[in-house]
């Protein structure tokens, strides 16, 4: 027999536990730095108030977890069609949700609640810009139920004029729900994670570098009288070797941070088929899962670099429905690790067909003018400036400048060469990107405004940008051809008005 719902529910009595924990947390974060003070800098009175004083802070956080769960209670409403939180310590806050606008419902799971054996169960509404509800300790079935319940009047419109269903089509989708049909191996993690964040490990290394020359610097030139007797008992080619081995043992340690990193946030990656949506679950200490319907999909972002393309993995990038900027970052999911006929099985779920490049809108060139303006011109006229009249020593580091020059041009380059913009009559396709080129796919069904700009020294040179908005996210095409870029917002708006498409 099922829960019932329609009365008032606790949490697991043990989510005491889950809640002591998070307001720990939560505490500790703001006021660790006075702790480590605390420890280090005063006597051994200070240090016995102290230890008083944390046992204080339990004991607090502990009454504090338990009215927590006191006072927390969830119901479902079927007269009103609502689900109803209430919480609160002190003050009592009532949360009344519509089943109608729920968007999803997700089963995640911490470290913390899974060494403890509960779930948290999510509630995210389109016209929110964080979630709803949040049940933070609550059994896997339970969450089972309570998900199925939650969702019931999303099913029963998808099932209308589907009541004849044969036997086989029936088996058919049971076994798609208990058979991933797209599961990320080991392997393809590895593979994300020695050709990802390549741009956080050159930094490390560039601050590394430099740390080390400057302490070198600095040596010598705090030494002087001793560099001649130095000399002679240390070989100049073993200081080389050393740093050298010292920037391959420095990079060798970010990698293996970032491939220790990509598995415990993916591992065991899988994908499900259910009742024409996707159903995602990964995590190795804290294990999510969440739910993409196609209708509610905005952007999808296929992303890879060289590397990857040789190895024959990508990366898949999806943003649905938000209602705000912040949320707009924690609503893209990513699927790392992708072949590209898993990339097309997902997409033709998503879009019922494989999009296809169509015809093509180019920057003009002052865009990269502009850039490399921006990126080098400018820089190189500070640095200067501030070597000639205010530090002459600015210029001891000239001979960074050529490095400095290529790379950033290189980089600006390959931007402007990869900038791209697609358009067919049912997609449209940003290409963007150096290292990592990106294909930024929306439907102009899904675009919610345009936006169109020129300045007025373009207005001659017939060149201006254009902006989609949409609900997951802003793609902006940058001084392309302005008379095709009017044409084809004017198609846009005209689907637009048309279209009977549902994105929420």
């Amino acid at each position: 027999m099922g829960a019932d719902f329609s009365q008032p529910q606790r949490q697991s009595v043990i989510g005491i536990l889950v809640m002591f924990f998070y307001t720990l947390q939560q505490y500790a974060r703001a006021l660790w730095p006075m702790i480590v003070i605390w420890v280090f800098k005063f006597d051994e009175v200070n240090k016995a108030y102290f230890l008083l004083g944390m046992l204080a802070v339990f004991v607090s956080i502990g009454v504090i977890s338990y009215l927590k769960y006191l006072n927390f209670t969830f119901l479902l409403d079927s007269e009103n069609q609502e689900f109803i939180i209430t919480e609160g310590v002190f003050n009592k806050t009532k949360t009344a949700i519509q089943l109608r606008k729920i968007q999803q419902v997700n089963i995640d799971q911490s470290f913390v609640q899974k060494l403890i054996g509960v779930y948290e169960l999510n509630v995210d509404t389109a016209g929110s810009n964080r979630k709803e509800g949040a049940i933070k300790a609550i059994s896997h079935e339970l969450a089972l139920e309570l998900k199925s319940r939650l969702l019931e009047n999303e099913e029963k419109n998808t099932v209308i004029g589907t009541a004849e269903t044969t036997l086989e089509e029936t088996e058919q989708k049971l076994f798609e729900a208990a058979h991933p049909f797209i599961k990320i191996s080991f392997l393809s993690l590895l593979k994300v994670g020695i050709t990802s964040n390549y741009g956080r490990s050159i930094a490390l290394l560039l601050v590394f570098f430099s740390t080390i020359y400057e302490n070198l610097q600095n040596f010598g030139e705090e030494n002087a009288i001793y560099e001649e007797k130095v000399g002679t008992y240390i070989d100049q080619n073993f200081i080389f070797q050393t740093i050298l081995l010292s920037i391959v043992l420095l990079f060798g340690i970010v990698l293996v941070i970032n491939i220790i990193r990509i598995i415990f946030k993916y591992y065991d990656y899988k994908i499900t088929r259910q009742k024409g949506s996707l159903l995602l679950s990964f995590g190795l200490l804290n294990t999510k899962s969440t739910i993409i319907k196609p209708e509610k999909v905005q952007i999808t972002t296929i992303r890879r670099n060289y590397f990857q393309k040789k190895m024959g993995i990508l990366e898949l990038k999806i943003k649905q429905a938000t209602s705000g900027e912040r949320e707009e970052r924690k609503s893209a999911i990513e699927i790392p690790g992708c072949s590209e006929t898993e990339r097309d099985s997902i997409l033709k779920l998503l879009f019922h067909t494989i999009p296809e490049k169509g015809l093509l809108l180019q920057p003009n060139v002052r865009k990269l003018v502009f850039a490399v303006f921006l990126t080098i011109g400018l820089p190189l006229l500070g640095f200067i400036a501030v070597g000639y009249w205010l530090e002459p020593v600015f210029f001891e580091y000239s001979y960074i400048l050529p490095f400095y020059i290529v790379f950033v041009g290189l980089v600006q380059f390959f931007k402007f060469k990869n900038s791209r913009l697609f358009i067919n009559e049912n997609f449209i396709i940003k290409q963007s990107g150096a290292w990592d080129v990106s294909n930024d796919i929306i439907e102009p069904s899904k675009i919610q405004a345009i936006t169109t700009s020129q300045l007025f020294w373009h207005e001659k040179l017939d060149i201006g940008s254009v902006t989609l908005h949409t609900a997951g996210g802003n793609i902006t095409f940058q001084l392309g051809n302005f008379t095709k870029i009017k044409h084809y917002v004017n198609l846009w708006l005209h689907k637009i008005e048309t279209s009977d498409s549902n994105w929420m």
